[in-house]
C-alpha cells in the first residue's frame, strides 16, 4: 500500500472530517470572540476605568526616536495581553458550558428507560403456541410431555 493511498484513507475517515469542521468553526468562533471582547466587553470596562483603552497600554522600554529611523519603539504591550486573556476566559467559559451541556445530554440518555419488553400474548394465543410446539415435537418423532 503506497503512502498516498494510506493518506487518502486517513483523510476519508470521519474523525478527520469532523476535526476539520471543528477547526473551521473554531476559527469563525475566534472572530466572534474577538468582536465580543473588543467591541462589547472592553468599552464598558474602559469607561469604568476612566476611558482607558487596554489595547494601548504598554510599558515603553526604548522610546521611538524620530531623528533616526533605526530606533523603533520597543515596548511590552501588556494591554494587548489583558485583551487576549479576556478572550481566552470567554472561550474557556463557552467550551466549559458546551462540555457541561454534552455531559448533561449523555446522562439523560443513560437514564432513559430501556424499551419495554413486548406484552405477553393473550391466553388464547399462548395456548395456541403451546399446541403448535407440541405438534411440531410429535411430528419430529419426539413424544410431547
Amino acid at each position: 500500500m503506497s503512502i498516498f493511498s494510506e493518506f487518502r484513507e486517513f483523510i476519508a475517515r470521519g474523525n478527520v472530517i469532523d476535526l476539520a469542521v471543528g477547526v473551521i468553526i473554531g476559527a469563525a468562533f475566534n472572530d466572534i470572540v474577538k468582536s465580543l471582547v473588543d467591541q462589547v466587553v472592553m468599552p464598558p470596562i474602559g469607561l469604568a476605568t476612566s476611558g482607558i483603552d487596554f489595547a494601548q497600554l504598554q510599558w515603553v522600554l526604548r522610546p521611538d526616536n524620530p531623528a533616526t529611523k533605526a530606533d523603533e519603539l520597543v515596548a511590552i504591550k501588556y494591554g494587548a495581553f489583558i485583551n487576549t486573556s479576556i478572550k481566552f476566559l470567554i472561550v474557556a467559559w463557552v467550551v466549559f458550558l458546551l462540555v457541561k451541556l454534552v455531559n448533561y445530554v449523555r446522562r439523560l440518555e443513560a437514564q432513559a428507560p430501556a424499551a419495554d419488553p413486548p406484552p405477553p400474548p393473550p391466553p388464547q394465543e399462548a395456548l395456541l403456541i403451546e399446541i403448535r410446539d407440541l405438534l411440531k415435537a410429535q411430528a419430529a418423532g419426539k413424544p410431547g410431555s
